[in-house]
């Protein structure tokens, strides 16, 4: 036998493994058609885990749960148990459109005066921001009345990847970077998000082992270990009492948040908004959110007008936003019918002329009796602030139903605070009330108000059937985003992934509209030359839209490129 003797030195090499190469994230696939169930997310995790549920029986509820509490493990700067959030629901065996309103709550301590004269920026990050959390009570109604499985096995599929953990993009990695010198503020926050001091590299396998035992409890115990229980001790301790870094000069505000809070918090059942638009029924969520409101009163204007095009698009969404901020808000008596009212579209779409209005636009007077083409006289609201974060999911199953949810924790990576040993992040959702002073603002905050929300899931229908259902993160450019991608699909004739992935404009009654660089590119001189003014913004919502294309076949689209793609998906993509 011949022996082959090997160098020293290279049998040294051989003998030290080879330091393993990052893994790539999986690929997220933006378009997908087919039949049985189809979902959109931001998140291939999220889309796998809602479609598993698609398959093993599940209808659209169960299965927009379930990747719900995926998301938060995947997308926690986006969303999150601690959050809220809102979801239409197209009911087929019952064929009526159902909302559920999530949102989070100011606390009974709360006055309309609290928030005046704190820098928004000291909000964003602070316990005071922090709103009593809607999401595991929205969770628990859905699945109560609408689905077919228990809270406990939905979050299964969150446990295994919050255990297991998930490839880090570049998107998760961006997003912890531009957090970090809020995170490092935060000991819980710094252990969790900047491991070794700094965020985990793209390729890295991100876990969560604390938020995988604290879904495991919460699904043991249910949702009163939240209101209630252990759990909203530690979230009610978190918050007045902030885990701040020893040696931070941070300015971290405690917040008022208490244990009786979480038990007073429930999730309602509410009205959908509902306007008629080119024949067909456009269905949205109602105070507290503007996003019904505001996206249905604007496809009303543009109904009223002889044409619609880009010029048409920005003016309506600037007198519909001008309305938004005098009248919605949750307040008792939020003019929702005449707002929404073919009488009152027609008084605001005599403002729409040939060049852009002055800034900013007056709101009208929805008060029942309109005239042919008055002259507004009220005082426009400022825009207030709103976190760019949130992300949406659209869900359809084999039988017809359907889910467009929001959910969200605010800004991004809500106010930066994790709660100590549970691997979540609080939100800070009570900055989207006005600071004031702002006298009559309908927004202003309060004890247990709700506050305003720019979240718009849509359901689309004709004759009676679904045939759309969109929505988008973004704050107040959701509502933008949403109706542009209305106008894109029904106005201009774009296919619906076509209609996503063109370039955004953003016109919310402000001086500037704001504009990603390819719609400037293509569009900027030609809308100047009408006077309107333009900011660059270089990323407008994170899309997700699902369009039934007869036949039971349905196309599930997520955004090509934005917020580092989504991930569409179907049950079967040829019927079997």
């Amino acid at each position: 036998m011949r022996r082959v003797i090997v160098p020293a030195a290279t049998a040294l090499v051989l003998l030290v493994p080879a330091a393993p190469a990052p893994a790539k994230p999986p690929q997220k696939v933006p378009v997908a058609e087919g039949y049985g169930g189809a979902v959109a997310t931001v998140d291939l995790d999220a889309s796998r885990a809602a479609v598993s549920v698609l398959r093993k029986g599940g209808n659209a509820m169960d299965a927009a749960v379930a990747a719900g509490a995926v998301l938060g493990v995947t997308e926690p700067y986006s969303s999150g148990l601690a959050g809220g959030g809102f979801m239409v629901y197209y009911d087929a065996g019952k064929r009526k459109v159902f909302t559920i309103d999530g949102r989070e709550t100011a606390p009974r301590a709360m006055t309309p005066t609290t928030l005046e004269g704190i820098p928004f920026e000291e909000g964003v990050t602070s316990g005071l921001s922090a709103g009593v959390p809607g999401t595991v009570a929205n969770w628990d109604l859905a699945l109560r009345r609408f689905g077919t499985i228990s809270l406990a096995k939905a979050l299964r599929p969150a446990i295994d990847v919050a255990s297991k953990g998930f490839v880090v993009d570049q998107t998760f990695h961006d997003q912890t970077a531009a957090n970090a010198d809020r995170f490092k503020d935060f000991t819980s926050t710094a252990e969790l998000y900047l491991p070794n001091g700094a965020p985990p590299p793209v390729g890295s396998t991100f876990r969560n082992p604390d938020l995988a035992a604290t879904y495991r409890e919460l699904a043991r115990r249910g949702p009163r270990w939240l209101y209630g229980g252990r759990l909203g001790k530690e979230i009610v301790a978190t918050v007045k009492r902030p885990p701040v870094t020893p040696g931070s000069t941070r300015n971290v505000r405690p917040g008022l948040m208490e244990l009786s809070d979480l038990r007073a918090y429930r999730a309602l059942l509410r009205e959908p908004t509902k306007v008629s638009y080119r024949g067909m029924d456009v269905y949205g969520m109602a105070p507290p959110s503007s996003g019904g409101s505001t996206v249905g009163e604007a496809l009303n204007i543009l109904e009223a007008l002889p044409e619609v095009g880009l010029h048409e698009y920005l003016e309506a969404s600037r007198l519909a936003f001008a309305d938004r901020g005098a009248y919605v808000g949750d307040i008792p008596g939020v003019p929702l019918k005449q707002l929404l009212s073919d009488g009152f579209a027609k008084e605001r779409a005599c403002q729409v002329g040939d060049a852009a209005m002055a800034h900013p636009a007056a709101p009208g007077d929805p008060d029942g009796s309109y005239e042919p083409c008055p002259r507004p006289t009220g005082s426009a609201a400022p825009v207030a602030k709103e976190g760019p974060e949130t992300t949406h999911m659209v869900v359809a199953d084999r039988w017809g139903n359907v889910v467009a949810y929001n959910l969200t924790i605010e800004s991004t990576g809500g106010n930066g605070i994790v709660v100590p040993g549970r691997g979540v992040l609080l939100n800070n959702e009570l900055t989207d009330f006005t600071f004031g002073p702002a006298p009559d603002d309908p927004n202003l905050p309060g004890p247990g108000k709700r506050p305003r929300s720019s979240m718009a899931p849509t359901l689309v229908f004709d004759h009676g059937r679904p045939v759309l259902a969109a929505g988008s993160p973004g704050g107040s450019t959701i509502i933008t985003t949403v109706l542009q991608i209305l106008v894109n699909r029904y106005e201009f004739g774009m296919s619906l992934p076509d209609a996503l992935a063109a370039p955004r404009a953003t016109q919310r009654n402000t001086e500037q509209t704001q504009a990603e660089q390819a719609f400037l590119d293509e569009h900027r001189a030609e809308l100047e030359a009408k006077g309107h003014a333009f900011a660059l913004n270089p990323e407008i919502g994170a899309a997700t839209a699902l369009e039934f294309l007869g036949r039971g076949r349905v196309q599930a689209v997520a955004e090509p490129s934005r917020r580092g793609g989504g991930s569409a998906m179907v049950v079967d993509p040829a019927r079997r």
